[in-house]
């Protein structure tokens, strides 16, 4: 990120750099907190990744001694968009925005060096985002070689095959059967013990060991491609895959409250149904309880009347006047009451 910027400068930067120490796992920052310094890793190794369980988490990167993270927090307020944690014991250099804004009031143009490093990432991290991570490295790759590396190529491919191993077994019985004296020459150039034919395997195996390492070492650049295609691909896939994760999360939680707060019309809308259902059957229920209030009254009214129809009060009787005769019906004039009478 400095690179370009004069020793003296990167004397007075470092001047306001503080170190940070930290223990094997513990964490520097988590995403979402509010950043305010980058830091750079004088020893041991950092690992950034994305918030989530640690046995589910996407790890971004793993950074060893030299490299530097969190940069973009010196010219914005705005929080972490990844974690941070320390995998060994660790030592850091933190630069803080103040120191870095104090430097640049005095010396605004090496501003401008900063800012080139920092589009310099910015294109290759959306160059990485926005192209495609599966594509065929072989293929690339090979567009890239020249006629020598294809060469070697061909004679590392033939050196390790039995098609080489029968010519070489061809070769050298025919030139023994040509230098034996006497069988096809009397005096065979290269008679035994066949130095010059000796003189030429040593030549080729010495021009095959070149070559062999050197398509060894193209294999190895190739699987090096693979291995960082390989880790693009299953880095954007962590990632998509996450996204979609929380988006799933985000609309549950949206759902499950849009459920809360759509079941309590509906609970409303069942009250009032309920309610209404209670009011229509009212009548009826009043029409009923006056008919057994008349019934009720009607029972009264027998239980009242039956005592007196019964019985007669003693006042009540029929008094008979002196010269009247008794009713019929009551005895004679001289029973009792006409005595009395």
């Amino acid at each position: 990120m400095f690179e370009s910027l004069g020793d003296q400068d990167i004397e007075e930067l470092a001047s306001g750099l503080t170190e940070r120490r930290l223990h094997a796992g513990e964490l520097l920052f988590e995403a979402g907190d509010p950043g305010s310094a980058m830091y750079i890793v004088a020893e041991g190794l950092v690992n950034i990744h994305l918030p989530g369980d640690p046995a589910t988490r996407v790890s971004l990167a793993d950074l060893s001694v030299g490299a530097y993270f969190g940069e973009v927090a010196l010219f914005d307020d705005k929080p972490r968009s990844a974690s941070a944690l320390a995998q060994t014991p660790t030592v850091l250099l933190e630069l803080g925005r103040d120191v870095l804004t104090a430097y640049l009031e005095k010396r605004p143009r090496a501003a401008m060096a900063i800012l080139r490093t920092m589009s310099e990432r910015l294109r290759q991290t959306n160059a990485m985002l926005s192209e495609r991570a599966a594509r065929n490295v072989i293929e690339e790759f090979e567009k890239g070689l020249s006629w020598a590396d294809r060469l070697a190529d061909k004679v590392a491919e033939l050196n390790g095959s039995w098609s080489f191993i029968l010519v070489i077994a061809g070769v050298i019985v025919l030139w023994v059967v040509v230098n034996v004296p006497g069988l096809i020459f009397a005096d065979p150039a290269d008679a035994y013990p066949y130095q010059f034919f000796n003189l030429v395997l040593a030549i080729v195996v010495t021009l095959q060991g070149p070559l062999i390492v050197m398509s060894q070492n193209r294999q190895a650049a190739k699987d090096r491609k693979e291995a960082e295609t390989d880790f693009k691909v299953n880095l954007k896939n962590e990632v998509n895959i996450e996204t979609i994760l929380k988006e799933l999360r985000d609309f549950r939680t949206q759902h499950a409250a849009a459920s809360r707060s759509d079941a309590w019309p509906a609970r409303l809308h069942e009250q009032v149904q309920a309610l209404r259902t209670d009011l229509a059957g009212l009548p009826a229920s009043i029409a009923e309880t006056r008919a057994s209030l008349d019934a009720l009254r009607t029972e009264l009214r027998d239980l009242q009347a039956r005592p007196l129809a019964g019985l007669q009060h003693p006042s009540d009787a029929p008094v008979a006047v002196r010269g009247t005769p008794a009713p019929a019906g009551n005895g004679d004039a001289s029973g009792p009451v006409g005595r009395r009478a």
